[in-house]
């Protein structure tokens, strides 16, 4: 059963509440869904934000990297981060200016991060990584070799001090601009996965069915 994460002060959602959530189900639920998160800290009174890959594996987030990331390796030493991702579900065009808007789902997870040094367990972790990118692709390539092993950072950060946000819906007009002549409505943004576009392939290889029908998680049936 998922830990339900702490609603310190610095996780509770403060600018319009009622769009906050704080069950795990819907924090998971974001964070698998969402393919890019990005990795906020301080670094010498400098603000610093990178984008990154990341997977989420029980109540741990692994973040990835390159272990000549200055980042990862400032991250590594346990001084606070945040991460962020957000998944954007369509433009919500009002009759007014001021109510223009978008729906949304996103997820702010604070905490101290450790950095992955067993062997064993950063291959687990990349293996969480490649099989969170596309299922099943993990068992269909080459491993890591020590090399590689040695070039990369993997960071775990517990998901214990989280809070999600989100939106769906119309437009929140107001009454005396309903009947105003303006086309108002959501304009969703689905994501299209296009075509398999193969490199230096041996002829007659098929793409396989982890490939040919990858879907991204999280987003049929939303309400955008």
């Amino acid at each position: 059963m998922a830990k339900a994460p702490s609603k310190a002060r610095g996780t509770r959602v403060r600018r319009q509440p009622d769009r906050g959530r704080y069950d795990r189900a819907t924090i998971d639920a974001i964070l698998d869904a969402a393919l890019v998160a990005h990795v906020g800290y301080v670094d010498g009174g400098r603000p610093v934000v990178v984008p990154t890959l990341h997977a989420r594996v029980g109540d741990e987030l692994l973040i990835h990297g390159s272990a000549a990331s200055r980042t990862l390796r400032a991250l590594g030493g346990g001084i606070p981060v945040c991460v962020t991702v957000t998944l954007l579900d369509g433009l919500v065009l009002a009759r007014s200016a001021f109510h223009h808007s978008v729906n949304y789902r996103s997820v702010v997870l604070y905490g101290e991060a450790r950095a992955v040094e067993q062997p064993d367990e950063k291959l687990a972790a990349l293996r969480a990584l490649a099989d969170r990118m596309v299922p099943g692709r993990w068992d269909s390539v080459r491993p890591p070799d020590r090399r590689e092993l040695r070039a990369t950072s993997i960071l775990v950060l517990p998901i214990d001090q989280a809070s999600a946000k989100m939106r769906s819906g119309p437009p929140s007009d107001d009454e005396r601009d309903l009947d105003r002549d303006v086309w108002a409505g959501v304009l969703p943004l689905p994501v299209t996965v296009g075509e398999p576009r193969p490199d230096h392939l041996a002829e007659g290889l098929d793409v396989p069915c982890h490939v040919r029908d990858w879907q991204r998680p999280g987003l049929a049936g939303q309400d955008a």
